[in-house]
């Protein structure tokens, strides 16, 4: 555990030394505070403009940092060969991928704090002070965290075999599948297998599709946020169960992959 806790932080410190990190928040402050013009073209919308657009714009951006770095968190130390000095000391591979993602995860935590702290800031000054209804949006954040927690995860999952350039494609292809999983079981569900039994193993492909790729609909509430819905006890749960399920997968894929690569 000291490995992997090491590993993580030498992970965080390089990762807030990149100068991305934060030309993307001084991006995100500045497309909040835009946000707060924006919502007062909207006649009596101007919260759920600005709830809806701030939380898009955290998770956008929070999504470039998990892709962008998390791609290349193994290819870089394969590169450098770095990997060899890190593996040439008593730390085991798996050791080495948990550390990694620890790594990245502090990394986005940092940054969606800050990024939700801006955006109660401007909700505050929108609604002319600070109320306990703004605090409806901090569930919201947290599960667009898990969401981005995964997307790190296949980001690495993806890194850990191939390169930086075809792991960002097949990470954005991967988020994109994610987000219309729902789809999958609707085409299923509506599909005529009775008047047309040919039907019948694409409505299986289809069902089996839906419970193999990730759901991330299950993590965003940002429209429901914006209309006032407060996010229930009961729904953070479960996607908190679906996340620990989903990211033990990813993971765990990662690392049986990561211990058959040969770096010789």
């Amino acid at each position: 555990m000291k490995q992997v806790i090491t590993i993580a932080l030498n992970t965080f410190r390089e990762s807030v030394r990149d100068k991305v990190l934060y030309n993307l928040i001084v991006f995100v402050f500045i497309l909040i505070g835009a946000s707060l013009y924006i919502g007062e073209l909207s006649i009596n919308q101007e919260r759920k403009a600005l709830i809806d657009l701030s939380l898009s714009v955290m998770l956008l951006f929070g999504y470039l940092i998990a892709v962008f770095i998390g791609t290349g968190l193994v290819y870089k130390e394969i590169d450098k060969r770095t990997i060899y000095s890190i593996l040439s000391k008593p730390i085991h591979r798996h050791e080495f991928v948990l550390g990694k993602f620890l790594g990245l995860a502090m990394t986005l935590f940092v940054n969606c704090a800050i990024m939700l702290a801006g955006i109660l800031a401007v909700l505050a000054y929108s609604r002319g002070g600070f109320d306990a209804g703004l605090l409806n949006i901090v569930p919201t954040a947290f599960l667009l965290y898990l969401e981005l927690l995964l997307a790190t995860a296949l980001a690495l999952l993806f890194s850990s075999f191939t390169t930086p350039t075809l792991a960002v494609f097949f990470s954005i292809i991967g988020y994109i599948i994610g987000n219309f999983t729902s789809d999958l079981k609707l085409f299923a569900d509506v599909m005529n297998v009775e008047t047309y039994p040919s039907l019948k193993i694409a409505q299986t492909v289809l069902r089996t599709l839906y419970y193999l790729l990730p759901n991330l609909s299950n993590f965003n509430f940002i429209t429901r946020t914006s209309h006032g819905i407060p996010v229930t006890g009961t729904q953070v749960g479960i996607a908190v169960l679906y996340f620990c399920a989903y990211l033990l997968i990813l993971l765990s894929l990662t690392v049986a992959i990561f211990q058959r690569r040969n770096f010789k």
